[in-house]
């Protein structure tokens, strides 16, 4: 599985959601049509059934989140699977998303 982006983050969310706090994933946001992710994924949808949270069928890595209808005009990539992703080198943003 291989995910392109246009570039690096230039900030991470750290999501509050019960799913980004206990997978603990750090969300980079881009537009859909700026990302290229080849390589199978299983989706798994709860809730409100807004988005499909993305995962390897083989390891098991969470990869990233779209949405399964209405355009949010972005998508979510966890930035923690990035090649010399380095946490400490980009502003991450308190986000909540608990409620």
């Amino acid at each position: 599985m291989q995910i392109e982006l246009p570039s690096p983050p230039a900030w991470v969310a750290d999501c509050n959601c019960s799913l980004c706090r206990k997978l603990a994933w750090r969300v980079a946001y881009y537009q859909p049509d700026q990302v290229s992710i080849s390589g199978e994924t299983t989706a798994y949808v709860w809730g409100d059934r807004m988005i499909g949270i993305h995962h390897c069928p083989i390891c098991g890595c969470g990869t990233h989140w779209d949405t399964l209808g209405e355009d949010f005009g972005k998508m979510g990539i966890n930035a923690r699977l990035l090649d010399g992703f380095d946490e400490t080198a980009v502003e991450v943003r308190k986000v909540d998303n608990s409620g």
